[in-house]
């Protein structure tokens, strides 16, 4: 009996049935996307962090590479060449937007609260400046002049009976505002925690929460994209966001944790990264944020050409 024909059967047979259970299929998670995003080194951008340290961009398909930049407001002209996804405010926004950039809002990181404000406009206790209308004349130092910051300011002045235009601006980073304020340089400086707790500590007192002037809960810094490039990739900024949104829980439930990747991040010592309290963190964002931010910038005559809110937010 000839056994080489069964022989070649069962081996043949035995061959496929490998290629079957080692050749790829469909089935097969697809490789995660890649994607590039600037943050500032504040604890504003902690659910990033987060989200990159823990896992949580890669639970959702993508795959982050975080770079570290100092100029918030340069970063509106970067998104759709070097980054997908860069942090804004509403005025830098704006103001990019009417310049002809096709930049979105995508994402919000953290809202200012009445219960929970970052952002304080702060004196030296025995300057004499005890109100808006003691400011006349002064010198303020700011992160930057066209930011959210001062033009919170400009516009708590404004509606405070103050000419905004009868106040000084000088653009100082926030490290260097308390020897600043120290040496009488300035009159007042335009600070965010946590260096607003360092002022606090050394004697200096806070005048008004300038943020809130636009309404009892805004829109802080958020993330934006390249307009075309999230119109086109609705799923990553989903992704993006779910991420964000895995990073907060996160951070709600495990804060201690959070705070050592705070320290990786900005390189704060210890008891910095401990005293700074936790911003409100929130990725919704509608056009109604954009808009409270767009009459502020009306009122104070820093709007010389209109935009549609309603054109300024893609979320997916």
């Amino acid at each position: 009996m000839n056994f080489r024909p069964l022989a070649r059967s069962v081996v043949g047979g035995t061959l496929a049935a490998l290629m079957l259970v080692t050749a790829p299929t469909s089935a097969q998670s697809p490789a995660p996307t890649p994607v590039r995003a600037a943050y500032i080194p504040v604890i504003t951008w902690l659910p990033a962090w987060v989200a990159k340290e823990k896992g949580f961009f890669s639970k959702h398909g993508l795959d982050v590479t975080l770079s570290v930049a100092q100029n918030l407001s340069v970063l509106p002209g970067t998104v759709g060449r070097q980054f997908e996804f860069v942090p804004s405010t509403a005025p830098d926004l704006i103001k990019a937007v009417a310049s002809g950039l096709d930049v979105v809002a995508v994402a919000a990181s953290v809202f200012e609260t009445e219960d929970n404000s970052s952002t304080q406009l702060m004196v030296a206790k025995d300057s004499g400046i005890a109100s808006a209308k003691d400011l006349t004349g002064k010198l303020i130092a700011t992160p930057t002049i066209g930011g959210v910051i001062h033009v919170s300011v400009l516009y708590w002045l404004k509606k405070s009976g103050v000419d905004p235009a009868t106040v000084r601006a000088v653009e100082v980073p926030f490290p260097n505002m308390a020897d600043q304020l120290k040496a009488k340089r300035v009159d007042a400086v335009e600070a965010v925690e946590p260096f607003v707790g360092a002022l606090r500590a050394a004697g200096n007192v806070s005048l008004t929460a300038p943020l809130l002037s636009a309404g009892k809960e805004v829109l802080f810094p958020f993330w934006i994209s390249s307009g075309e490039w999230a119109r086109a990739h609705g799923p990553v900024v989903a992704a993006w966001k779910a991420s964000l949104d895995d990073a907060i829980a996160f951070i709600k439930e495990n804060p201690e944790e959070a705070r050592k990747i705070v320290a990786q991040y900005t390189k704060l010592p210890e008891p910095v990264v401990k005293a700074t309290p936790f911003p409100t963190y929130r990725t919704a964002i509608t056009a109604k944020d954009i808009e409270v931010w767009a009459n502020v910038m009306r009122e104070i005559g820093q709007l010389p050409n209109p935009v549609d809110p309603a054109k300024l937010v893609v979320t997916q």
